[in-house]
């Protein structure tokens, strides 16, 4: 319980919330970002392909 109190009422803990949640976002936005290439680019293949 003494763990949680400092890690939401000190300086070291704030940060160490806001740093977790940083990552955690960054981690959901390059997941996105790389799905959403990957479909791009496997369509672009295809409509390459079917031209050929």
């Amino acid at each position: 319980m003494h763990a949680l109190k400092d890690l939401f009422t000190t300086d070291v803990g704030l940060m160490s919330i806001g740093g977790i949640a940083f990552m955690i976002g960054m981690g959901v936005f390059f997941v996105r970002y790389f799905f959403k290439h990957m479909e791009e680019d496997g369509a672009r293949a295809a409509a390459a392909s079917a031209k050929h």
